[in-house]
């Protein structure tokens, strides 16, 4: 006797089938038909074919474009603690492979790439920092942190406390409320101070999660800062977007003959500079609080030297809208970098938008190389850190270019 589902079946469009059959998780709101009046939102819902074949089931979002995000095709699945139990797990085992002696600090789940849309939490030793995205993981988020903290428990990970960074205003396109603070529970602790020390390549670093960007720290440039560091070795270095002083602070250590870290934010600045001091490394670097697209010019006319330029500037662009205004903004300070650079000087440079695609910034970079007269010996082409995996058949998941030049 076939079993009944027990969840509300929708319907999705031909087009949204074959997304799902190639392994995408979102279905939109133009691809669904049927009326969800009835269905409680964030709850679990079954996707069919308009042929009604059974494709998968997920989170209904009654308020986003984005109206399913799909967990599993597996019709026999029961969606039950234990389901999201092997879900973390996997995930953790992931980063113990992939990370190593890196796996205490590192992001432990990512979205969709780790089979739990719209949740990011990344781990700080023993704080975890959330980012709740999706109403369907909100309405389990209490049951999904009580297994997270068991299962790094059983690592040998006791986490102090979660800090939720939920102020994102994608939260609101969910019909959730923007909000932070510390999750209380009482599988948990008193929570710590919000300023944390963490350690990253050997380097001690202040972070504030309440406060600072993101999560308040950017673990996915991890392994392209000891990259940069091995070419900067030796030379005088100007880190460009400098946050924390992450790059910043990878080529001092590395034996940068001089390194000088801007941020257009006072705050970050000062907390750049007491990581400094931390380190022990304030003899070899100052500290500028300037917006990097008034500095490259002034420093031009003020014929600065430099032997190696680090851009790591924010998202310029978070839609496909905007991407033209973010290709200009992106030349002109790559532009720029190049001019100030002598013939041997190094570039490395990046770009965190996903709507900003590899191809576009490659050209956008060839096309500031060809008007500055100069051009570009390529010595690496990397990616964020395998903590933050990319799905190949979900490109929402890969984001970060990070590439290394000589200027020749």
């Amino acid at each position: 006797m076939k079993q009944e589902r027990a969840f509300a079946r929708l319907t999705i469009s031909k087009r949204a089938e074959g997304s799902v059959k190639a392994g995408h998780p979102w279905v939109y709101d133009t691809e669904v038909s049927g009326n969800t009046d009835a269905i409680e939102n964030g709850t679990l819902v079954d996707a069919f074919s308009e042929k009604g074949a059974y494709l998968g089931t997920g989170f209904l979002s009654k308020h986003s474009k984005i109206r399913l995000r799909l967990l599993s095709s597996n019709a026999n699945e029961k969606f039950d603690e234990a389901f999201f139990s092997r879900r973390l797990r996997y995930a953790l085992d992931y980063r113990k492979t992939a990370m190593g002696e890196d796996y205490g600090c590192c992001r432990l789940i990512f979205g969709e790439a780790d089979g739990l849309p719209g949740l990011t939490i990344d781990c700080y030793h023993d704080v975890l920092v959330s980012q709740v995205l999706s109403v369907g993981i909100e309405r389990i988020k209490d049951m999904l942190y009580r297994l997270l903290v068991s299962l790094l428990k059983d690592d040998g990970i006791e986490i102090r406390g979660i800090f939720e960074r939920n102020e994102v205003g994608i939260r609101e396109l969910e019909g959730l409320p923007l909000e932070k603070g510390w999750y209380r529970a009482a599988f948990l602790p008193e929570p710590p101070s919000p300023r944390i020390e963490i350690t990253e390549n050997g380097i001690r670093y202040d972070v504030d999660v309440e406060n600072g960007q993101k999560t308040g720290f950017f673990l996915d440039q991890k392994y392209n800062r000891l990259a940069a560091a091995k070419i900067a070795r030796g030379k005088r270095v100007l880190d460009c977007f400098t946050h924390t002083g992450s790059f910043a602070l990878n080529a001092a250590k590395a034996g940068a003959a001089h390194v000088t870290a801007v941020d257009v934010s006072a705050a970050a600045v000062e907390l750049a500079r007491a990581n400094a001091e931390k380190n022990g490394l304030t003899g070899k670097m100052d500290f500028v609080c300037a917006d990097v697209f008034d500095l490259l010019p002034q420093l031009m006319e003020q014929h600065a030297s430099y032997d190696m330029i680090i851009l790591d500037p924010p998202a310029f662009t978070k839609s496909r809208k905007t991407i033209a205004g973010a290709e200009r903004g992106y030349k002109t300070i790559n532009y720029n970098a190049m001019k100030l650079l002598p013939r041997g000087g190094y570039l490395a440079t990046c770009s965190c938008s996903h709507f900003m695609p590899s191809e576009l910034f490659e050209k956008m970079l060839l096309s500031a190389a060809r008007d500055t007269g100069v051009a570009l010996k390529l010595i690496e082409a990397r990616r964020q850190s395998p903590d933050h995996p990319t799905l190949m058949h979900v490109p929402e998941t890969d984001y970060l270019k990070f590439y290394l030049f000589q200027i020749v």
